[in-house]
């Protein structure tokens, strides 16, 4: 029964109940993908019962898987398993392997039939980027070594979970299509996807970005449309719209425009994501639920012990040394998203039950809650379990010692916004004088030139902290604006304390009367153009030279 008078009045109710929820949830340092799942669960039949408008959210909730997998396309970074090497690759696959592995033989102990246990196991798998990234983020640690080696493995598991999800896809044919003519469909199909993909990149993207990119509300539009475009197109296709997502955000994760772009819709991503977890908390039967709690507790052990041992085992072979495989391996201690949309899309092709996604959701709360905890608290716990974790590691930490001591030429060391005639004159100095400089401009014109030394370049904007928490500032000694706005500058003193930064920052002023007051707001260095220039040539003028020949001249 519907108790509200039509859908909006339910959105917006849905919308307060769960911004409460979160704030809740917020207060107990949880994750809120959890929050949501609980607002779900409780607005749905078998608490409240007010969800009625299950048409609107569904919509939503596509819309938000859709940018999820977009935007994990778009931040695709190949440099980080690039660096990471062997590592990423080898606790990523190996980690895969083993809790499907051991999950299915759990879920077959257990009864379960051969596609029900496969579909769990799998599920079990995959680790949450989203929030690893926010809990490392928040405890400045995403440039340390387990940090970079934890985002290495992670992009791993997407790469895997794309892949699994087109697998399932392709098995999801009539009966009288043969496993061997689907494959082979499949992979025509693919070729033809990822040709026209390709030939986009290459003659079509980087114009039409460069000409969108003079609006950031036009960028940001043509993203989302771009991404929900090819989801469609995968769905015809006959992959998911997952995996079109996916590609989507893979074509424009080499034009300089993909992190601003990211920055901006990450809000959006979250916002619509609220939606796949009501919808999803909305459907789960609390009495099914409770009939699996054995099978659950069982299964989140698992995953909160066995995948953090597989890492460190996998590690300590690599020649790491045990408290960064800890610490790592504790990144891969839950299941996440991907887990409940892998669980959603299989019951959806009728391979799965109710009761298994019911399973797989409450295996999601549990394990997601208490990791939570695990990660912000690993230091504490690695003193604690130190003694009994040498058995994790080589007499010689090889691996890690090669990589403390080679520094890392591909981070910068300066951080540059505004490309100008005057920051150039900045960055050419810099240069020079042996620093490394990363230039970031809200100019598109200016990043489409680049920079002539070679040296990184990119798009973005100075007033979006969003985009500001992309940039490497764990190990950016100084950022420097040459935005002389005052108000630009304040805001960008704002995000920066807002993400702890402990560099220098250098800020520009328009006059002397901004000075005090972007000192007083945080800045280290102010750079007043058109006095320092006086200053400097004044100095020249009355140098040693002048001295020496004035005081000769009155002798």
């Amino acid at each position: 029964m519907n108790i509200f008078p039509d859908a909006f009045t339910e959105m917006a109710v849905l919308l307060l109940f769960a911004a409460a929820v979160g704030t809740l949830g917020i207060r107990l340092r949880q994750p809120l993908i959890v929050a949501f799942l609980v607002v779900g669960i409780l607005v749905g039949p078998s608490v409240l019962g007010w969800v009625s408008a299950n048409d609107q959210i569904d919509l939503l909730a596509k819309f938000g898987i859709t940018l999820l997998l977009f935007v994990v396309g778009l931040k695709l970074d190949l440099h980080i398993i690039r660096t990471m090497g062997p590592v990423a690759l080898a606790t990523g696959l190996g980690q895969v392997l083993f809790t499907s592995v051991v999950g299915y033989l759990i879920g077959y102990a257990f009864g379960m039939t051969m596609i029900t246990a496969l579909y769990v196991a799998v599920a079990l798998t995959f680790s949450s980027t989203i929030i690893i990234v926010k809990l490392l983020s928040d405890k400045r640690e995403v440039d340390t070594l387990h940090g970079r080696i934890a985002l290495g493995f992670l992009i791993v598991q997407d790469l895997v979970v794309v892949l699994v999800m087109i697998g399932l896809n392709a098995l999801n044919v009539p009966g009288e299509v043969s496993v061997a003519q689907a494959a082979f469909a499949v992979l025509v199909k693919g070729a033809g996807f990822l040709l026209f993909v390709g030939l986009a990149m290459r003659y079509l993207l980087p114009r039409l970005l460069h000409m969108l990119s003079h609006s950031q509300e036009l960028l940001v539009l043509f993203g989302i449309a771009w991404g929900l475009a090819l989801a469609a197109l995968g769905v015809m296709l006959g992959f998911s719209k997952e995996v079109g997502a996916f590609v989507a955000g893979v074509s424009l994760a080499s034009t300089p425009y993909r992190d601003a772009l990211g920055a901006r819709l990450t809000s959006v991503r979250d916002f619509l994501l609220l939606f796949f977890f009501l919808d999803l908390g909305a459907n789960l039967d609390l009495g099914l639920l409770g009939a699996q709690l054995v099978e659950s507790v069982v299964f989140s052990l698992f995953v909160l012990v066995g995948n953090p041992l597989i890492v460190m085992i996998i590690m300590g072979l690599l020649g790491y040394r045990s408290r960064t495989g800890f610490l790592a391996g504790l990144t891969v201690a839950q299941i996440s998203e991907f887990s409940l949309i892998l669980g959603a899309l299989g019951l959806s092709l009728g391979h799965i039950s109710a009761e298994t996604m019911g399973l797989i959701t409450l295996v999601g709360l549990i394990t997601i809650s208490a990791s939570t905890y695990m990660i912000i608290y690993s230091h504490p716990l690695y003193e604690r379990l130190a003694p009994w974790l040498g058995v994790f590691e080589r007499r010689q930490p090889h691996r890690e010692a090669e990589q403390e001591n080679v520094p890392d030429d591909a981070v910068p060391l300066v951080v540059l916004f505004g490309l100008g005639r005057y920051g150039n004159g900045i960055a050419r100095t810099l240069r020079e004088r042996g620093w490394r400089v990363l230039g970031v401009d809200f100019n598109p014109d200016l990043v489409r030139v680049g920079d002539p030394t070679g040296h990184p370049v990119m798009f973005g904007d100075v007033e979006d902290p969003e985009f500001i928490a992309t940039l490497p500032l764990g190990r950016t000694h100084w950022v420097v604006s040459t935005a002389r706005e005052r108000h630009v500058n304040l805001s960008l003193l704002h995000s920066l304390r807002s993400l702890d930064y402990s560099g220098r920052i250098a800020i520009t002023a328009q006059a002397l009367d901004d000075a005090a007051r972007l000192e007083q707001a945080g800045a280290d260095l102010i750079l007043v153009p058109y006095a320092d220039a006086a200053s400097e040539a004044a100095d020249r003028i009355m140098g040693p030279d002048f001295v020496r020949q004035t005081l000769q001249e009155h002798h």
